[in-house]
């Protein structure tokens, strides 16, 4: 990407990490507080539960679990996802 000051600006790997990291607990939470106020039948949780080991649905634990959890996979998607946009952009050229 070109700036209007034509210096080139890259996505760098903490601001992404950030975003996505947020953006997935915000996720995670109104997952859970969606489960605490429907029906079983509308619950969440078995979508989670396959991605987040050690999580159990409605403990502290469990919950406190998901939460470092969805954390880690924003990161995790941040330091594989910029390195490839940078490569990629590289040799777009």
């Amino acid at each position: 990407m070109k700036q209007s000051n034509g210096q080139d600006s890259q996505l760098r790997i903490a601001p992404v990490g950030h975003s996505v990291a947020l953006l997935l607990v915000v996720s995670y939470l109104l997952c859970v507080a969606f489960g605490l106020l429907m029906p079983g039948q509308f619950h969440m949780h078995e979508a989670w539960a396959p991605l987040l080991p050690g999580f159990e649905w409605l403990t502290w634990p469990g919950f406190f679990i998901g939460l470092v959890e969805v954390y880690l996979y924003g990161w995790y998607f941040a330091v594989v996802f910029v390195p490839l946009y940078r490569w990629f952009a590289k040799t777009d050229h």
